[in-house]
């Protein structure tokens, strides 16, 4: 038997061990439409988990929740020249409203539409066409909006979550009266994107600027927040765009101010998607699968009875039943205790395995001896799979959310030791050049490099050949002026270089 639940390991296959995880965990799979998945009841449960968190926290700074048609107009994308630019190669096209049969049985578009419809890459545009008409006087501002959606950008090397044809997002929307006002917007969003992945996804981020050539097509500056995966890859975990008035000029964005002047709106986006669950994957899985943290897991804790006979059986599920009863009764994190009780009629070792890969935080197992005694035997998924603990069932209700608060911030502060281990300071090309070597005794070994080096079309030939990019300009920690190590350009702080996903 395999010393782990997923061959191959990390180690020897990140890649595949990586599509073996979603596999094993029962995440998700590819869908009979090539680049698209199908997101699985355990994958989307743990979406509607962030979703929900994200949710409240976007409303806590204001904002509301619309819809917006999948369908954008091809004049509409054309308006904005950039924007288009950006997303032409992504886009899907439709072009055709109907089917008829043809002579050989088989089905043939007709009907041509007067004007090809683009299927959503985002939404500024269409967006940005109702902002012009709902947004007339300096009363009307600011607007504050989300949307949950999904999108489209066709993707050639599709990976789950990762890269997919179509996925699921959320993606805010904002008009402001000021520059200011709009800034300050986009670097909120930064935060609250910031403070989910750090406390929420127990994943720590750098945040900051990106550089030009990075930047959301059409937008004056974006921001992202940027995560280690644990193959020494960054992940672009998060992006918050400040468009200027670039897209309000584009689609006619304008309203009268305080002084009866017209002018043109500042306006920002900002957005995550189902990425994130395979940031969650590459941040904290290990060689026996899914690792959940705590504050995103569907279920905290599976309850697991074991019986031999009928009697022992309804004993011990009256226990169960009664210990998920207290267990919902206790909070953390503001919220009840999410309990399940797996009562299957399978191996007791096949439904241990399949939560240990599913990733849930504690798995408590009743037998006839622990009714007995009074007790429980509890294992926590961020130990070993066979180490399990007994303790009295009162004891462990009420330290349950003291276990789930440890294991969260275990792999928070597991998660950043990682970074900080795979995190160096170069000062020269020839050590950038050393560092993301591709062959000899360091290949592979990338991580963060945190660098001085100007925006500059230079640096971008330095790096391409390495697959290396400038991930962001991190916001965090004092200034350190330095000198660009292509072309000598005096810079305010270290940029942060990493190949990514």
């Amino acid at each position: 038997m395999p010393d782990h639940a997923i061959s191959p390991t990390r180690a020897q296959d990140y890649p595949e061990w990586y599509q073996q995880v979603v596999r094993a965990a029962d995440l998700a799979e590819q869908s009979p439409v090539r680049g698209c998945m199908v997101i699985k009841p355990h994958g989307y449960a743990v979406w509607e988990r962030m979703q929900g968190i994200l949710d409240r926290m976007f409303k806590e700074t204001g904002h509301q929740n619309a819809y917006f048609p999948l369908f954008i107009p091809l004049s509409y994308l054309e308006k904005e020249a950039q924007h288009v630019e950006g997303f032409a190669k992504e886009c899907a096209v439709v072009t055709h409203h109907r089917l008829e049969l043809g002579p050989d049985g088989k089905l043939i578009p007709t009907g041509k539409l007067e004007e090809p419809l683009v299927v959503r890459p985002t939404s500024e545009t269409i967006i940005g066409a109702m902002y012009a008409k709902w947004i007339q006087s300096w009363r009307d501002l600011p607007v504050l909006i989300n949307q949950w959606a999904n999108v489209v950008r066709w993707e050639m090397r599709p990976r789950l979550f990762l890269r997919t044809s179509e996925f699921l997002w959320q993606e805010g929307h904002t008009a402001h009266a000021t520059k200011e006002e709009a800034v300050e917007e986009t670097l909120r969003m930064l935060d609250v994107y910031a403070t989910f992945a750090e406390r929420d996804l127990a994943m720590p981020v750098i945040r900051g600027p990106k550089t030009a050539g990075e930047r959301f097509p059409g937008a004056v500056d974006t921001y992202s927040i940027e995560a280690l995966m644990q193959d020494g890859k960054a992940l672009q975990a998060g992006t918050s765009h400040f468009l200027g008035q670039n897209f309000a000029k584009a689609q006619e964005i304008k309203f009268a101010s305080q002084t009866g002047q017209e002018e043109y709106c500042w306006t920002t986006s900002w957005g995550v998607s189902t990425r994130l669950i395979g940031a969650v994957i590459m941040t904290h899985a290990d060689d026996d699968g899914l690792v959940l943290p705590p504050r995103i897991a569907p279920a905290q804790i599976v309850i697991l009875p074991i019986h031999r006979t009928d009697e022992e059986r309804e004993a011990v599920l009256a226990c169960c039943r009664q210990l998920a009863a207290d267990l919902a009764a206790t909070r953390f994190g503001d919220e009840p205790l999410r309990v399940k009780i797996d009562s299957r009629d399978m191996r007791g070792g096949d439904k241990v395995w399949q939560h240990v890969k599913q990733g849930v935080p504690l798995r408590v197992e009743i037998g006839p001896r622990d009714l007995a005694a009074g007790a429980v035997s509890v294992s926590r998924r961020d130990r070993g799979p066979k180490e399990r603990v007994s303790m009295p069932l009162a004891q462990f209700v009420a330290e349950a959310p003291t276990l789930l608060a440890e294991l969260q911030a275990g792999l928070f502060e597991k998660a950043r030791a990682f970074r900080d281990e795979r995190s160096v300071r170069l000062d020269s090309q020839a050590e950038v050049l050393d560092f993301f070597a591709e062959t000899g005794d360091k290949a592979g070994r990338s991580g963060f490099a945190h660098v001085h080096v100007a925006d500059d079309p230079a640096v971008t030939a330095l790096l391409d050949p390495l697959k290396v990019t400038v991930r962001c300009i991190p916001m965090d920690g004092p200034d350190e002026p330095g000198t660009c190590i292509v072309t000598g350009k005096p810079v305010s702080r270290r940029s942060v270089l990493a190949r990514a996903y």
